[in-house]
């Protein structure tokens, strides 16, 4: 978990990462994004909701951490705020990107269903993080939906 630490008497305040952010490399994947040789590299940290900073520093201070050199390395920096990320996308209040807080409503994602994933229609399902597990990118949503699925196509 991220931590706020208070950095001068005026109420800025500082990133402190307990843990290393999330690194995914896009180019080896997808040559078109690719420029010689010059590969994107997304990177993010979770921060408290509504954290007013640039977390761009401290994800850069535990990326070179572990891959020492790597801010010479950078060409090009693309940030975005908290408040920038839910200007771009309302879905990512607080500056979450995974489709809200695993809360009381966890249970009943996104609607009370004995098959959340299964919308009504045959063959239409739902596979975001607004279905069980919840939040998170793990892609737990969407092997769930194909089940619910492979149930139907079992069962015709």
């Amino acid at each position: 978990m991220s931590e706020w630490r208070r950095v001068s008497s005026a109420g800025v305040l500082d990133l402190e990462l307990n843990k290393p952010a999330a690194v995914i490399p896009i180019g080896p994947d997808d040559p078109s994004r690719s420029a010689g040789n010059l590969n994107p590299l997304h990177a993010y940290a979770h921060v408290p909701n509504g954290y007013p900073g640039d977390a761009t520093e401290a994800i850069e201070r535990q990326i070179e951490r572990f891959a020492p050199g790597f801010r010479e390395r950078v060409q090009r920096r693309v940030a975005r705020t908290v408040a920038e990320a839910e200007k771009y996308d309302a879905n990512y209040i607080g500056g979450g990107d995974v489709g809200g807080a695993n809360d009381r409503q966890l249970l009943f994602r996104p609607r009370p269903a004995r098959d959340p994933y299964a919308l009504g229609t045959p063959g239409v399902y739902l596979c975001s993080a607004s279905t069980q597990p919840g939040a998170g990118a793990h892609g737990m949503c969407g092997f769930n939906a194909a089940n619910s699925a492979l149930r139907e196509l079992r069962r015709r």
